[in-house]
């Protein structure tokens, strides 16, 4: 039997904010702007290696809220 690779234990949490929260900021892969509204990082349990960031965007004026990994997301120049 071939050994087994189990992924380690992760946690969830709110993460630091790169630019303030409602900062106008665009998806540079899906080109879709809105509003920063928070970022969850997920770590390793056991050392508290950062494993991902996710960020969590609003369209302006309201509507659903999309996630993308924090490296794709840029303020949009201006600010909006």
């Amino acid at each position: 039997m071939a050994p087994t690779h189990e992924n380690p234990t992760t946690m969830l949490s709110h993460g630091r904010l790169p630019y303030p929260q409602g900062t106008f900021v665009e998806d540079v892969e899906t080109e879709c702007q809105g509003e920063l509204q928070g970022v969850i990082e997920e770590r390793v349990k056991e050392t508290g290696q950062i494993i991902s960031l996710t960020a969590y965007v609003r369209p302006r004026g309201g509507g659903i809220e999309w996630e993308a990994p924090l490296t794709r997301i840029k303020p949009v120049d201006g600010n909006g």
